[in-house]
């Protein structure tokens, strides 16, 4: 008798099960939903969702951004199909900083008082979070490109109790040179603040940048530069910063030093005379 073989049948679908055809429940990525990514394990809830892509956060502030891929996540286990959610978006109740959103609110004429930064990139990170606030308010920030002649700029500026003048300065810490310069200005209608960090990029959380830590930059470097190199970025800092920018959509996204030493800021520039 023949012994008769039989060849087994292998599939040549190699599709992972996750994605076979199946039907499967198309579920809204609304903010918060936990949901998984089988591919690569990434676990996390939903903080945003483009047309195309959603960006996942894990309990660690890890942020990972997925395509809208059909049955590309699993939801407590079970494979599902997430979609952009169809409803408009609810009118925000906070603005950006925290504080209770005014809708329809128009800008006030602007104060006399000023609040002052550094530089290009102070001013627009300060406008990207206070942005609303300050125009409620009447503030206007202007950047100096540098605090080395801060006591003659106050003296110009001549602040009184009907122009307050706020200044924010980048690595004020005990015995810096930043220290110096900012006990040398004496007016009671003037306050200078800071914060620890080098560069106000420092001010921006790692997580929200997508990175474990700031890199130290040995001294001597150019200290913007030297960070590019370190991340393995470009060496372009505008696009460096642009990239920074473009991950803060908040507060949350801010080390408390900075948060703090803004808000004292407008709260002392629009002090009742």
């Amino acid at each position: 008798m023949g012994i008769v073989c039989r060849m087994r049948q292998y599939s040549p679908d190699l599709t992972p099960p996750w994605k076979k055809s199946q039907p499967v429940p198309k579920v809204a990525a609304e903010p918060g939903l936990v949901v998984e990514e089988p591919g690569t394990g990434f676990c996390g809830a939903v903080i945003r969702c483009e047309a195309a892509t959603v960006t996942l956060e894990d309990r660690f502030g890890k942020h990972r951004v997925f395509p809208l891929e059909p049955r590309g996540f699993l939801l407590e286990g079970r494979v599902v199909t997430l979609v952009r959610p169809s409803s408009a978006p609810a009118r925000p109740t906070r603005t950006a900083s925290g504080s209770v959103a005014v809708p329809g609110a128009r800008a006030r004429v602007a104060r006399a008082g000023r609040i002052y930064v550094e530089g290009r990139h102070d001013a627009e990170l300060v406008e990207k979070v206070w942005g609303d606030d300050l125009r409620i308010e009447g503030v206007v920030v202007e950047y100096l490109e540098g605090i080395d002649d801060l006591p003659s700029i106050v003296a110009d500026f001549a602040p009184g109790s009907d122009a307050r003048l706020g200044v924010l300065v980048d690595h004020l810490v005990p015995g810096s040179k930043e220290s110096r310069i900012a006990e040398a200005v004496t007016s009671e209608y003037a306050l200078v603040v800071g914060h620890p960090y080098i560069d106000v990029w420092e001010a921006v959380k790692p997580s929200s940048v997508g990175i474990e830590s700031w890199p130290r930059v040995p001294h001597g470097q150019d200290w913007k530069t030297g960070v590019c190199r370190a991340l393995g970025w470009p060496e372009n800092t505008g696009a460096a910063w642009e990239r920074i920018l473009g991950s803060v959509r908040s507060y949350r996204d801010l080390e408390p030093e900075l948060l703090g030493s803004v808000e004292h800021l407008i709260d002392f520039v629009t002090a009742p005379e």
